[in-house]
């Protein structure tokens, strides 16, 4: 009777399932599995058929395309970036709303808000807040007399890259302190109190009570900072198209190029496919890792 009852209680677990199951694999494996298709074969979206291809895209990619090099260089930069400081002034942000403050109800949401904001429409904000010559951020340099520093922040290739990436900080930190947040309630106070008595500073209560606290939060902020940082296209394509001279162009900006500027789907489904490659690379051996010194440490 008990495997009875098992089995009828599997058989209702996939009927309840099999409409999300059935939805995610057309709307998600369908067309993750058709990108792999694509990358070996030469279709310009148009044609009614598409020609085998081989591993011509990816030695196009790999040999032929300095763009690609250029792409895949500011996509590690930016990754590098986005895991540490966005989440670090997210850090921050909850250790200090965490405390009894008037409005911090109210601060929570103003730094919460730009998350919500369409990345276009944030792209378009910041566009707008570097122009040279008339841009909030070039005026308030001259209002502090810092006109030494006043530049054309999208135009110049040295800076353009790190300019556009202060707007995805102010778009994305606030996810991570909302994640910490959620992470903090997680702290015993009975924990916190006995440190306190024992003579632990906040700098000691921090290290050996929080941080252990907020392991499993920590693992979750890195991972979709990773994740998110290597798949950035909207911000970077509404503020300057991957330019000037492709010093901000990154991979998923690149394989939309090829595939809808320069409709050559074939070359734009490789490099979708070595971005997967890179991200699998970089997110797996992290939770590998975190998972052992979990165990270590419990």
């Amino acid at each position: 009777m008990t495997i009875g009852f098992a089995g009828r209680r599997q058989r209702g677990l996939l009927i309840l399932l099999g409409p999300a199951l059935l939805i995610y694999a057309i709307f998600a494996i369908g067309p993750f599995l058709d990108v792999i298709r694509l990358s070996f074969m030469h279709w310009d979206g148009l044609s009614p058929h598409a020609r085998p291809a081989g591993l011509d895209n990816y030695r196009a990619i790999l040999a032929r395309d300095p763009v690609f090099w250029t792409a895949f260089s500011n996509s590690l930069i930016w990754t590098a970036l986005s895991v540490a400081i966005p989440p670090l002034i997210g850090f921050a942000l909850a250790l200090a709303l965490d405390q009894r403050l008037p409005g911090r109800g109210l601060l929570r949401a103003l730094f919460y808000m730009p998350v919500i904001i369409a990345p276009i429409a944030v792209a378009t904000i910041w566009r707008w807040m570097y122009d040279p010559f008339f841009g909030i951020v070039n005026a308030t340099l001259t209002d502090l007399h810092l006109s030494g520093l006043i530049q054309d922040w999208l135009g110049n290739r040295r800076v353009a890259l790190y300019a556009v990436f202060v707007a995805y900080v102010w778009q994305t930190v606030g996810f991570s302190m909302v994640l910490f947040l959620a992470g903090l309630q997680n702290v015993s106070p009975t924990l916190l109190e006995a440190a306190r008595l024992d003579g632990a500073r906040r700098a000691q209560s921090l290290r050996y009570v929080i941080l252990p606290t907020l392991r499993p939060t920590i693992t979750i902020v890195v991972v979709l900072s990773l994740i998110n940082s290597f798949r950035t296209f909207d911000i970077i394509y509404g503020m300057t198209h991957g330019g000037p001279v492709q010093s901000t162009q990154v991979l998923a900006l690149w394989a939309f190029w090829q595939s809808m500027q320069l409709h050559d789907f074939g070359t734009g489904s490789a490099i979708a496919v070595v971005l997967l490659l890179l991200t699998a690379l970089v997110v797996i051996p992290y939770l590998r890792w975190t998972r052992r010194a979990e165990e270590r440490w419990s």
